[in-house]
């Protein structure tokens, strides 16, 4: 074989090796890409919106006349009455669930004070699985405030959003069978422009849940300023119902001090009932692009929106 032909076949092995290391190269970053893919994916840790709790604080002597007018306006029932330690520092609460067709809550009245954070968070989320949950949420970019402690049934850790949301999430260690809502209610969640993008985008992606409908130009009426507009973005997830209204924060009492809405079939007749015991009408009713809408406080103080779809 002579030099020229030699230096020929060295070259074409050496073009045919650079070939091959760039399509190995190619599979390899596909590969990669596929399996940061997958990292990526949020793991599904939502178990259904009949176990999504609105978190009550009342004072001791408010509990009963709380808890007995919530049921007599939406029916369902409460659980027994029990003081634990729901903290993981060292405190007292009298606690109970109540169950409705339209929603479920966790009331706690204090027997001690409350030790920072807990009464600022305004839900509790029933998870699949805590140690998935709370690496989800912090792969999603929310704070965990509380990391993961012990309850008498369960464990539970707090989590904060951009926003400045906290959430409870919590596990039982024997799991919960409730029956679905007949209407699953609201998580009206209240945000700056500046944070409403980032808290959206990392919910969506804690929750794997998708934007339902995002009005940027929303009748501010609905939040107590009418003539003027206001960002409205409907979320839907495992979780259940999310309203985020974006605003400057200008916002006339008592909007912003419901953390939670309830769909009834017949609004007037809800409001009759509420009334009957108890329940003061705080806003009267208005209606929304989806239908109509109240705002009412229980006594012991728990402000709630109620409203009913156009049919």
């Amino acid at each position: 074989m002579s030099i020229v032909e030699m230096y020929r076949s060295f070259r074409a092995i050496a073009v045919l090796a650079a070939a091959l290391s760039a399509a190995l190269a190619a599979t390899t970053a596909l590969a990669d890409a596929g399996h940061q893919s997958v990292r990526r994916s949020p793991p599904t840790v939502a178990v259904g919106a009949q176990y999504d709790t609105t978190h009550v604080y009342v004072a001791s002597a408010d509990i009963d006349a709380f808890v007995d007018s919530f049921v007599a306006t939406f029916g369902g029932k409460a659980s027994p009455r029990a003081v634990f330690t729901v903290t993981p520092t060292p405190s007292r609460t009298a606690s109970q669930y109540v169950q409705t067709p339209v929603g479920m809550l966790s009331v706690f009245a204090f027997q001690t004070p409350i030790p920072y954070p807990f009464g600022s968070e305004r839900t509790g989320y029933l998870v699949t699985d805590m140690d998935k949950a709370v690496r989800a949420a912090r792969a999603a970019g929310a704070d965990v405030i509380v990391d993961t402690f012990d309850d008498p049934i369960g464990k539970d850790a707090i989590i904060r959003w951009p926003g400045g949301l906290n959430m409870q999430l919590y596990w039982h260690t024997k799991a919960p069978s409730y029956g679905p809502l007949e209407t699953v209610p609201d998580n009206r969640v209240y945000v700056s422009a500046q944070s409403a993008d980032n808290f959206i985008k990392r919910f969506l992606h804690f929750a794997g849940g998708k934007v339902a409908s995002d009005n940027r130009h929303a009748d501010g009426g609905e939040i107590g300023r009418p003539a003027e507009t206001i960002r409205r973005v409907r979320i839907t997830s495992g979780f259940g119902n999310m309203l985020v209204f974006v605003t400057d924060g200008k916002l006339p009492y008592p909007f912003g001090r419901e953390t939670t809405g309830y769909q009834v079939a017949d609004l007037d007749a809800t409001l009759a009932k509420a009334q009957g015991v108890g329940v003061k009408l705080l806003a009267p009713v208005s209606r929304t692009v989806e239908g109509r809408t109240a705002m009412v406080e229980f006594p012991g103080g728990y402000v709630a929106e109620i409203h009913e779809p156009t049919q």
